[in-house]
């Protein structure tokens, strides 16, 4: 059985197709709608591919637009922005059907180095190997919610989880596949977040959620073949809104990569009208 670590390293691998447009491909399996973590990881290893190679990704930004079709390849078309001494910017429009489904600027900077500060990792531990379900292996990443079993009790959590994570297959060497994974994976529990507190009070299947937007900037380059912590936090929810960002560390405390998104957070039926609790 080829390892799902691997097969997302085959998506990684894009077509190109002109000096700055490529094609992109989606997992055989997947139905429905793409999941949005796989498709930035993608526009960011296009933009990737058009500057200098002593240049790394250092900020993006990206913009959900339509739900992506997993039956129909991606067109990836990268605008040349800006080429300064030290710093690119690129433009991505990703397209299907002739429409746009996903953009993003990203930045790029020739490495320097520089005052040096970080937020303090949380005291918290990687969790046992021997208490890896296998199920959680079939995935590019195992995932692992720290104190998994509070969270999935049906009353209101606090705004925030921890969540280790750590590919399943070796990841090889090269920092702008390194972001690209992370990236990749910096979608996958993000927005739930913001939904924590308001456990309870609504029916999942209620509630129309997506992804609107997802920023991120990349502080510091290291292997990914270990865990990784994920704190996850959401200050607030909104109009229909929901707000997170996270930070992700290296098992030592080393700060590579911090995130924000809002997504939308839509309930609709009866639950839409029903009383809120109280958190006491």
């Amino acid at each position: 059985m080829v390892n799902k670590m691997d097969q997302l390293l085959d998506l990684l691998t894009l077509e190109q197709v002109e000096k700055t447009v490529f094609l992109a491909h989606h997992p055989a399996q997947r139905r429905h709608r793409l999941f949005g973590g796989q498709i930035m990881a993608q526009a960011l290893m296009a933009a990737s591919q058009t500057v200098e190679v002593d240049r790394v990704a250092h900020s993006l930004h990206g913009y959900f637009l339509r739900p992506g079709d997993p039956a129909t390849p991606a067109l990836m078309q990268v605008e040349l922005t800006r080429d300064g001494r030290s710093f690119s910017m690129r433009r991505v429009t990703v397209s299907q059907h002739g429409e746009a489904i996903f953009t993003m600027e990203a930045s790029f900077q020739v490495p320097e180095s520089g005052v040096e500060h970080q937020a303090e990792m949380p005291d918290l531990k990687p969790p046992p190997e021997e208490k890896i379900p296998e199920a959680l292996r079939n995935a590019p990443f195992i995932t692992w919610r720290h104190e998994f079993r509070r969270l999935q009790q049906e009353t209101p959590q606090p705004p925030q989880q921890f969540v280790w994570f750590k590919p399943t297959g070796r990841v090889p060497e090269g920092v702008g596949l390194a972001q690209a994974l992370l990236l990749y994976e910096s979608d996958n529990t993000l927005l739930g977040t913001a939904r924590l507190p308001h456990r309870g009070r609504f029916e999942r299947e209620d509630m129309q959620v997506a992804s609107l937007d997802h920023a991120m900037w990349f502080h510091r380059a290291a292997d990914l073949n270990q865990w990784l912590l994920y704190a996850i936090d959401t200050p607030s929810s909104s109009n229909a809104r929901g707000y997170t960002r996270g930070h992700i560390f290296t098992e030592d405390g080393l700060l590579l990569a911090s995130t924000a998104q809002e997504g939308l957070i839509r309930v609709h039926g009866a639950s839409a009208s029903r009383p809120e609790m109280r958190q006491d």
